[in-house]
């Protein structure tokens, strides 16, 4: 149920109808925009009249809404949400970039990419403290030690944090030392955690499971958004198809998709949507293009002795290149870096 309050409406107004939603057996959530305040109400119910709700005063318009996901639905925001996490916006007319690490190190390693990317224009720093590996024999993370050293490095460069939450008993060391907290492809539908993070007040950078549709990517977001937390980004990360020349195969389609589906900003992972660093680049600059609100890049000081996935990360250099080239790329679609 999608309730659009008119222009000018009053708040005694839009609380008789809230109230009514209520009555009705809805849970109701609340999206005040430019001009409008939208009401969506989220319930089993069918056998209900939006003529009953339309006449109601203040109101607009009453629509069903059919899709599965009803808050992560452009229905319920038009206008497209826009992050606002300190000085840093994602979703609007800037394209943000995000870099560093696959796995945080050492000090010496993070202090030399924060410097790095920060220079080059990046706003946001990735690292892995907790790693999920598909081997239990390879490197795990270096938890709060690592989260430590990361979110110095970042402060030492005004870059914000985004850092991967495997557990809900993590989510409290997260929420101490990260500003987002990213949801790996491999905990997509872990609805358990899903369900803890929307009740958080922390932004969620939530990527897509690596056989999982686009539907079934806005349902996880919608249950974090259920649970009161709308600060949610999504992240195309490439998907497992029978291809074997790239590690994944990066959806580039899905973007647009997104956009067209959901009001959320949607990030694009070129690292881990093609597994080898040859293709980053390229895939970044089709992505960008494609209309992604950012890129999630993996960077490292010396990527030939990193201590994970450094196949698929770029050298400084590299790095460096993508910047000047997604900065043209933006002001070509009317963005900017």
């Amino acid at each position: 149920m999608l309730v659009v309050m008119q222009e000018g409406a009053t708040e005694q107004q839009t609380e008789n109808v809230i109230q009514r939603l209520v009555e009705m057996g809805f849970t109701v959530h609340r999206s005040t925009g430019v001009r409008h305040t939208v009401l969506g109400g989220v319930g089993p119910i069918d056998d209900f009249d939006p003529a009953a709700l339309e006449v109601m005063e203040g109101v607009k318009e009453c629509h069903r809404i059919v899709s599965p996901y009803k808050l992560a639905s452009r229905h319920f925001k038009p206008a497209g949400t826009v992050l606002k996490i300190g000085s840093v916006e994602i979703g609007g007319p800037a394209v943000v970039m995000m870099a560093g690490p696959c796995s945080v190190e050492n000090v010496d390693q993070m202090e030399q990419i924060a410097r790095l990317i920060a220079e080059a224009g990046a706003r946001i720093i990735r690292g892995g403290a907790f790693k999920p590996r598909s081997s239990p024999y390879s490197f795990q993370g270096m938890g709060e030690e690592g989260l430590r050293i990361m979110r110095a490095a970042a402060d030492r460069n005004n870059l914000l944090v985004v850092s991967e939450v495997m557990d809900q008993v993590q989510i409290p060391l997260l929420l101490k030392y990260s500003d987002i907290l990213q949801v790996g492809a491999r905990n997509m539908q872990n609805f358990n955690l899903l369900r803890e993070l929307g009740k958080v007040r922390k932004p969620i950078l939530l990527k897509r499971g690596i056989a999982a549709t686009i539907e079934e990517l806005l349902l996880s977001a919608e249950y974090i958004m259920s649970g009161g937390n709308y600060e949610v980004m999504l992240c195309e990360r490439g998907i497992r198809t029978f291809e074997t020349s790239t590690r994944n195969t990066m959806d580039i389609a899905a973007i647009p998709v997104l956009k067209r589906l959901s009001h959320l900003p949607v990030i694009a992972d070129p690292s881990h949507g093609t597994g080898k660093r040859d293709y980053v680049v390229p895939m970044a600059r089709a992505a960008l293009a494609a209309g992604a609100d950012g890129l999630l890049v993996e960077v490292h000081p010396d990527p030939d002795h990193a201590i994970s996935d450094g196949a698929q990360t770029l050298r400084p250099d590299q790095f460096q290149e993508l910047m000047k080239q997604a900065a043209t790329i933006a002001m070509a679609i009317g963005r900017r870096i």
